[in-house]
């Protein structure tokens, strides 16, 4: 393995022959370093049988600009995202998150706010500073982390500093996402929304010492509503690859706002608010074999959900998919 190897553009464009003209260059000067033999091929596609010279990662530390993706690279995301994903399995997907997040608030609304799990101060873990359920979130992202969950590039764990390697095999998932999706992580605000505004509003005030099982709950809230809202990278991709030509203008001028406006659409929220609400009256239902009490309540407030989605869920779901697109020509 060659190590500070450096080249001049010329020769390292000679040197890779028909594969180095797909790449669009603009720097006039790489310092290259062979890291691994596979990362090429992970990242173009081709097999380690393809007859060009040992695979290199281009370390830019003299460049101020990046380079664009290979036009290999570009034509296989595309390909893969048009084969596995399209508008109709977004929008199927993003439905039956629904579902998801209504039947996990739910459960969190079974128990009472249980304020003393959230206290910082409250020291119920003997040798963690923190609270209960960031030990819980903590703690059960370590495992998941070990088992892949976040290989998936639908999840993110609120916690990513430290988490173990994955012990399980790798699993090779569809190449749809530019590699700026790996910059974006919304759990900060999530976490916040979700415990200062969102959460008294589903939960009588009261401790009931359960917090075992409260915690949990909360753990299953919050991957539900990270899962939707992150899931705005995709919502993006497949938008631009069906009509490129409305984003590029607004991405290469870094118009976040113009970028904002092409992503709202006024009477498709609207309907997601009222369909979310209605699941959570149907969802919501105590069902008995006698006849119900005239005038029983859910037992979460169905008005809650539509604002949930209206002031948090959707807001950061476009703001995921602003940030996904300004970096989608890099």
């Amino acid at each position: 393995m060659m190590d500070g190897l450096t080249l001049d553009l010329d020769q390292a464009t000679n040197g890779w022959g028909n594969v180095c003209h797909c790449w669009t260059i603009l720097i006039t000067r790489l310092e290259i370093q062979v890291k691994s033999t596979n990362l090429y091929a992970t990242q173009t596609g081709y097999g380690s049988s393809h007859p060009f010279p040992v695979p290199v990662i281009c370390s830019l530390t003299e460049a101020k600009n990046r380079s664009l993706l290979s036009d290999v690279y570009r034509r296989k995301m595309v390909k893969e995202a048009s084969e596995t994903m399209t508008l109709e399995t977004v929008r199927n997907s993003l439905n039956e998150q629904e579902n998801t997040i209504i039947y996990s608030l739910i459960d969190r609304a079974n128990y009472p706010l249980n304020p003393k799990m959230y206290d910082e101060s409250a020291s119920l873990i003997p040798g963690f500073d923190g609270s209960l359920v960031k030990f819980m979130v903590m703690e059960t992202e370590a495992v998941h982390a070990k088992c892949g969950r976040y290989e998936n590039p639908e999840e993110l764990p609120f916690f990513p500093g430290n988490l173990p390697s994955s012990l399980v095999p790798s699993q090779e998932y569809p190449n749809i996402l530019h590699l700026t999706a790996s910059s974006i992580n919304m759990n900060e605000s999530i976490w916040d929304f979700y415990f200062q505004k969102l959460l008294p509003l589903i939960s009588a005030p009261g401790e009931d010492g359960n917090y075992a099982k409260c915690a949990a709950s909360d753990l299953n809230c919050l991957q539900a509503l990270s899962r939707r809202i992150h899931y705005g990278k995709f919502v993006a991709e497949i938008k631009f690859i069906e009509t490129p030509r409305d984003y590029e203008p607004e991405i290469r001028s870094q118009n976040s706002s113009s970028l904002m406006k092409l992503l709202t659409f006024e009477d498709v929220e609207e309907t997601v608010k009222r369909r979310v609400e209605k699941k959570a009256a149907v969802y919501g239902q105590r069902v008995s074999l006698v006849e119900a009490e005239p005038g029983q309540k859910p037992k979460i407030d169905p008005a809650v959900i539509s604002r949930l989605y209206d002031e948090w869920v959707m807001p950061l779901t476009k703001k995921v998919e602003v940030e996904y697109l300004l970096g989608r020509l890099d």
